[in-house]
């Protein structure tokens, strides 16, 4: 069993034995010489109520989140398309699929025994939207191992707390493609130029060309600009992933030092009840030798 394994194994288990699981496949990963992965899994928190539903679904329902994230990857297309027809059709199959998945949710919650409130059905509905409306965010739900309900924000994917989501984006090789078709499109659908009755003049030839120049021109600005915005992006993005990875791995250490100091702590614990007990004893041994003590010198005296 490796780490990945074991932490499919982890969300998969009930919301109420999270913590246990936990601390026992740690415990054989640990004893089959994966420290790393050990010290990795103690680090995996227990996902709310929302999140548990989530991951539920995507283990029960796999065929369905493939078909919410395909719709996804549809509405990115038409979006970046500025296709308003297209949107306008996909927007009632979205908001069916997401009525059909939490219906389900709920029937699944009740099998296990888990009742679904209001508040986290909305929060389920957030998370499948987000998981529709964001690549990254449809992977980690696909994923099932959830520890917090999504939102989809106008700045990205929050969780329940409000704060950034550690789901990492994806390319924009999407929108790229979808941009790349568009222009081929455009170019189809302009009309073919009619052969002009007469000859242009020498001058508006000259006009023509210039035009073509700068449109040309300002089209290579363009295209240098949004290679350079590209970039920069690209650079933000790298940077805040490699944040976002040195704070994980210092977050793994934490939990690991976190797990050691307990584990220390609770075996100081049982030698202080334990050296109590024997104190316990002792001082119940020498009342009784005190006792037998005086009662000797008693027994000595009347001689």
């Amino acid at each position: 069993m490796d780490f990945e394994e074991a932490a499919s194994r982890l969300y998969a288990a009930p919301a109420a034995d999270f913590i246990a699981t936990r601390n026992e496949l740690a415990k054989e990963l640990k004893t089959a010489g994966d420290q790393l992965g050990s010290t990795r899994l103690k680090a995996l928190r227990k996902p709310t109520v929302a999140a548990w539903l989530a991951n539920l679904v995507a283990r029960e329902l796999p065929d369905d989140i493939d078909d919410l994230l395909a719709l996804g990857d549809e509405f990115r297309e038409a979006t970046t398309d500025l296709d308003g027809e297209r949107l306008r059709d996909l927007t009632p199959r979205r908001h069916k699929l997401i009525d059909q998945l939490t219906k389900a949710a709920a029937r699944l919650s009740e099998r296990e025994g888990q009742k679904v409130s209001a508040d986290v059905g909305q929060k389920l509905r957030e998370t499948l939207d987000a998981a529709l409306v964001d690549p990254a965010a449809g992977e980690a739900v696909r994923e099932g191992r959830l520890s917090s309900a999504l939102r989809h924000v106008g700045f990205g994917v929050v969780d329940e707390s409000g704060e950034p989501s550690n789901v990492t984006a994806l390319t924009d090789e999407r929108r790229q493609r979808a941009e790349e078709r568009r222009a081929k499109k455009a170019t189809k659908a302009e009309p073919e130029q009619a052969e002009p009755e007469v000859e242009e003049t020498a001058a508006e030839k000259k006009q023509r060309e210039k035009a073509e120049r700068e449109r040309e021109k300002a089209e290579r600005e363009q295209e240098e600009r949004e290679a350079a915005e590209k970039a920069a992006a690209k650079k933000e993005f790298e940077d805040a992933v490699a944040a976002a990875e040195s704070a994980e791995a210092a977050v793994a250490d934490l939990a690991g030092q976190l797990e050691a100091a307990r584990e220390a702590l609770a075996d100081a614990q049982e030698a202080v009840h334990r050296v109590g007990d024997e104190l316990d004893e002792a001082r119940k041994a020498a009342r009784e030798a005190q006792k037998e003590s005086r009662e000797a010198r008693k027994r000595y005296n009347r001689l």
